[in-house]
């Protein structure tokens, strides 16, 4: 959508939105009479026409009310309050409702729309802007939710610092989101900006926010990530049927050839069967998203966690997973370590891109930095090998706590035809590598690499949904008797399972 559709429908005032977002009648105003700073004849003339115009004091209103039952707080931007401009009144009070919402243990729902600094306050309103991260900041390292709801227009010192600092950040669509707002660019450079850049639905293309939404819909999505974030689950779970499934007889290379069958489900399908209030998230953040990896949100029965796997290609695609992908996962872990979730890792991929795109991106480097994040993240952690794992794309993805496979899952240092090129320097080997090499369910779970299997009946491939429903049980029983561990007693096990790994004395 472009600005001029969206200007076709009147964007909503802050007050609108609270109306629109909030349960009916559960607003309440944590507003503090404003002190302005001592504002010369002509700025004093602007905040009093400001007022008159808006009906409110100031341009940002904060309090906080009840979204489908659940307690929040919320700060929203009037931007027809002098351009949602931030002076050192605005900051005080956005500071004065992050630090309530922290010491009220809140989640935090921000919906900016603004112009930037207030520039008839200059650079101490412009340094306003630091102490308004840093409560967002403490905000953050307190584990509870920070969410952005950008609107148009976000741009200036305010999307550079608390609007863009959002765990989860959807945007209006439509919505003109950017650091240099069009109408300074062409003064200062004397042409119009590129158009079609600073809209919401291309910053989600590159994947700097996560979904475009309408405000009519944003209750769902905030209900759908608070009842993933704010789930508290109550009983143990049953230990599943799978729990006692021991490896088949399966030769390796028949397991690696069911392992590619393009019917068989994968990360999408298991979400769709298996799991419930599934929100998927969009790209880096910074200005990168991968096709080959998916990141979301979700719960699987009452275990909200954060979710980040292996997309398989559709058919119409020839992608492999590149640098940005690991950029992406590592969002995730960081999701789940601020947030208290536990993560889910689901590895199947045929392997990395080999590309001199990858190498220049740093491919190597991701996948490393990658395995140093997931064996320390600070979070209960579940790793599932869905179907092919080779190379460095699935070890990037594997290290944890506890490890489910499927029956005809494999993990392998190259896909077998690889392995037979290095050492026969011929493919026509490659089923009698895949067994030389332990690459199947059989072996890792001899190894102690995997703990948990999930058959398949024959294969995952004929009977996907009844498959994914049980994986899902896997998981939500690993996910449950994880939680109910110390985060600090889990970090040195982890460790120690893989240092033990292959050792020869």
């Amino acid at each position: 959508m472009t600005d001029t559709a969206s200007a076709k429908k009147p964007h909503l005032t802050a007050t609108e939105l609270i109306a629109v977002v909030l349960d009916e009648g559960t607003f309440a105003s944590w507003d503090q009479p404003v002190i302005d700073p001592d504002p010369n004849d002509a700025y004093a003339s602007d905040l009093q026409r400001a007022r008159e115009k808006t009906g409110v004091d100031e341009s940002v209103l904060t309090g906080e009310g009840l979204i489908r039952g659940r307690r929040v707080a919320v700060v929203v931007s009037e931007f027809s309050f002098l351009a949602g401009s931030i002076g050192l009144s605005a900051a005080d009070r956005i500071v004065a409702a992050i630090e309530r919402a922290t010491r009220a243990g809140l989640p935090l729902l921000a919906g900016p729309a603004s112009g930037g600094t207030r520039m008839q306050e200059g650079t101490l309103a412009f340094l306003s802007m630091v102490k308004i991260t840093a409560a967002v900041l403490a905000h953050r390292q307190a584990g509870l939710p920070y969410l952005v709801y950008l609107r148009h227009p976000t741009t200036g010192g305010v999307m550079a610092s608390w609007g863009s600092l959002g765990h989860i950040t959807v945007a209006e669509p439509g919505a003109l989101l950017g650091f240099l707002g069009p109408r300074v660019y062409e003064a200062l450079y004397g042409k119009p900006f590129p158009p079609g850049v600073q809209v919401a639905e291309n910053l989600f293309d590159k994947g700097i926010i996560d979904a475009v939404v309408p405000p009519e819909q944003l209750p769902e999505i905030l209900d759908r990530v608070l009842t993933v974030l704010l789930s508290s689950p109550v009983a143990p779970v049953v230990a599943p049927a799978s729990l006692e499934v021991r490896p088949g007889s399966d030769a390796a290379w028949a397991s690696i050839q069911i392992s590619r069958n393009p019917r068989r489900p994968d990360l999408r399908q298991l979400l769709a069967w298996g799991a419930h209030d599934v929100l998927p998230l969009n790209g880096t953040g910074q200005g990168e998203n991968d096709p080959a990896l998916m990141l979301a949100m979700a719960r699987f029965g009452d275990q909200g966690c954060i979710v980040l796997g292996h997309s398989r290609p559709r058919p119409s695609q020839d992608t492999k997973m590149g640098p940005a992908s690991l950029r992406e996962a590592r969002r995730g872990m960081r999701l789940a370590e601020e947030l208290g979730l536990p993560l889910l890792t689901v590895i199947d991929t045929a392997g990395a891109a080999l590309s001199k795109e990858a190498e220049e991106g740093g491919m190597a480097g991701e996948i490393a930095r990658s395995l140093l994040e997931l064996i320390g993240v600070r979070s209960p952690t579940v790793s599932v090998l869905l179907g092919q794992g080779a190379g460095g794309g699935a070890l990037a993805l594997l290290p944890a706590d506890r490890t489910i496979a499927a029956q005809h899952a494999w993990l392998s240092p190259l896909p077998p035809e690889g392995a037979s090129a290095i050492v026969h320097r011929s493919i026509e080997f490659a089923p009698q590598m895949s067994e030389a090499q332990g690459v199947n369910v059989s072996s890792l779970y001899a190894n102690g690499v995997v703990d948990h299997i999930v058959d398949e009946r024959p294969d995952a491939a004929s009977e996907g949904k009844a498959f994914c429903q049980r994986m899902a049980a896997a998981i939500e029983y690993e996910l449950s008797t994880l939680r109910a561990t110390p985060v600090d007693a889990l970090l040195p096990k982890r460790v120690a399972r893989y240092r033990g790994m292959g050792r020869l004395t």
